[in-house]
């Protein structure tokens, strides 16, 4: 076995007698799940590439024995921010569908755990079907997580960290995501145009129609963008600083290596068919030989 296999957690570094190592030593695959498009007047369109990115990166330098960072898939679903332009949007089942084929893939080749990292909320719902579908339609077992969701698995973190409101601080382009890559990036924050904005349905305190990062209203109506925020800016992205962001970066790399290592070696849970009757046909999605 290669010492590059071991070593190396770039999945595109490795050749393909090295991804037969990668396999042999049980590697989790983490595939970063991102979107082109606006974070207001001071953050570029990449954020939800980059952060995903350098979370996935931390863990892979910190664990490089234990896992494999895919190159990102940089398009997701974003038809409710088309009002702001530079915005790229991938239709939801194109976009299922070629993370679907990316996950089938790796199962075919061998990879048996494999986590999306998710980089962009409304990425969220199809992400989550993707690694059901995955689950059930493969050998494989598929986790979906955003990162942000990485700094709730300590529940003293959040707490200690945030200073923003609560409903609405953090949601989009605000003090989390402002300051992480303000760490990550800093150079291409437009310092001089950091603003905070507000969600104008939170304004309404209503108890049903609200959203956060970390939470939403049960009730809540999500539709176009351009309807609630006039610079695309959601949250307090003026208490955002570059200690901040290495604080969260620093976290949520600890927390995706804990659950790469508990992942790993988690024995896989066996189904049960519990039938009387064998089924006489296949599972409705099973896909059946050609001409058959």
């Amino acid at each position: 076995m290669s010492s590059r296999a071991r070593s190396e957690h770039r999945y595109e570094k490795l050749t393909w007698p090295e991804i037969n190592d990668a396999v042999e030593l049980g590697k989790v695959c983490v595939v970063p799940c991102g979107a082109v498009e606006q974070h207001g007047h001071h953050l570029p369109l990449d954020v939800d590439l980059v952060c995903p990115v350098g979370i996935a990166q931390g863990a892979g330098r910190a664990i490089p024995e234990k896992m494999l960072v895919l190159p990102v898939v940089a398009y997701g679903y974003t038809g409710h921010v088309m009002d702001f332009p530079g915005t790229i949007n991938t239709h939801f089942e194109h976009f299922m569908h070629q993370v679907l084929d990316i996950t089938r893939s790796l199962a075919y080749h061998g990879f048996k755990k494999i986590i999306l990292l998710n980089g962009h909320g409304s990425n969220w719902p199809n992400l989550d079907l993707v690694a059901r579908r995955t689950n059930l339609e493969t050998d494989a077992e598929c986790i979906p997580i955003s990162w942000w969701n990485l700094l709730t698995v300590d529940k003293d973190f959040l707490p200690s960290w945030r200073e923003s409101h609560f409903p609405g601080g953090c949601a989009h382009a605000c003090e989390l995501e402002t300051s992480l890559y303000m760490y990550l990036d800093g150079d291409n924050v437009r310092a001089d145009k950091v603003e905070s904005g507000i969600i104008s349905f939170n304004a309404e305190e209503s108890p049903f129609n609200w959203v956060d990062l970390f939470a939403a209203g049960p009730g809540t109506i999500i539709s176009w963008t351009s309807s609630y925020s006039e610079t695309g800016t959601l949250g307090e992205a003026a208490k955002a600083t570059p200690e901040k962001g290495k604080r969260a970066y620093d976290e949520a790399v600890k927390q995706l290596s804990r659950l790469v290592s508990w992942f790993k070696d988690r024995p896989k849970d066996v189904r049960r068919d519990l039938h009387r009757r064998p089924p006489t046909m296949p599972l409705p999605w099973e896909q059946r030989p050609f001409g058959g």
